[in-house]
């Protein structure tokens, strides 16, 4: 069968008869499904696209973007990633069907950009709250954008936020791309510091019930943050992300662009967005981007 209009494969954007269901713990999602509870006149999202895999779905989607092809709400979800990105050009593989990979596009035209830096700790945000109601699992941040959960006593990685600038010349968009290790099994996990939902002991790792749960959450609270004009604290994102995060508390260094680094406890998210680290030299010094290692359990 060929593919529909909007390019997505057929039987709803499911795999072909034969191997749909080669591991039937990993269904495949559901796209008319998805869309129907999803999609609605007045809602943030405006379209859904499943595909079966692709290289990165950011990439996609900032290229739909750039194009003019892709409009805000737009939700472009894969099955499998060959060529996932995280923070600092890092890869995200995982086997087809075990997680949730996909990208959003938004427009918040009506916040200033200085305050655009929120958009991927607000997706922490959203995200988080969004699995514990749906799969009743706790889900901490780790600044700026990855995704703890407790696996054995120990803090393992299940999933993580990426954010790129994308649209058209004149027209400021972001795309923001989420992963998630929703079934991911110990003998498939990257490294030893990754984890999944299942392994979390989530009540439910049906991969629809989570991504309705995860996009209605994002939907909630960027219409809050896009309400406020992007003032973190009158929208409440700065105090619930506090209250979320796995980092403030603890002593972290911060390794920073051009082989610097920073040791010190992180006692604050400021109203950039940035973590505040105190140094044993008693300066507080805030950091806007690096990659945070925690150097003493919460």
């Amino acid at each position: 069968m060929p593919p529909d209009e909007q390019g997505n494969p057929p039987n709803g954007g499911r795999e072909p008869r034969s191997d749909r269901w080669s591991d039937l713990d990993r269904p495949p999602l559901n796209a008319a499904a998805l869309r129907r509870a999803l999609v609605r006149e007045g809602g943030l999202w405006t379209g859904i696209d499943l595909v079966q895999r692709t290289g990165s779905t950011n990439t996609d989607l900032v290229a739909r973007a750039a194009a003019g092809q892709a409009a805000e709400g737009a939700v472009l979800v894969a099955e499998e990633q060959n060529a996932g990105r995280g923070r600092l050009d890092r890869t995200w593989t995982a086997p087809p069907r075990s997680g949730l990979f996909f990208s959003v596009l938004l427009e918040p035209a009506e916040v200033p950009v200085a305050r655009w830096g929120w958009l991927p700790l607000l997706a922490g945000v959203a995200v988080a709250t969004g699995l514990a109601r749906a799969a009743g699992v706790d889900t901490a941040l780790k600044w700026p954008n990855d995704l703890l959960v407790t696996v054995g006593g120990e803090e393992r990685k299940a999933g993580g936020i990426l954010a790129e600038r994308a649209g058209p010349a004149g027209q400021d968009t972001v795309v923001i791309g989420i992963g998630i290790n929703v079934t991911l099994r110990e003998d498939e996990l990257p490294v030893p510091t990754a984890g999944s939902l299942a392994l979390a002991g989530a009540r439910t790792t049906d991969r629809d019930t989570l991504l309705r749960a995860v996009l209605r959450s994002l939907e909630e609270w960027y219409g809050r943050w896009r309400t406020a004009g992007g003032d973190p604290a009158a929208s409440g994102l700065q105090e619930t992300y506090a209250a979320g995060s796995a980092t403030l508390g603890r002593l972290v260094r911060a390794e920073l662009p051009g082989d610097r680094s920073i040791t010190g406890e992180a006692v604050a998210v400021d109203g950039d967005g940035r973590l505040v680290l105190a140094t044993e030299d008693g300066v507080q010094e805030p950091v806007g981007a690096g990659d945070i290692v925690h150097l003493r359990p919460a």
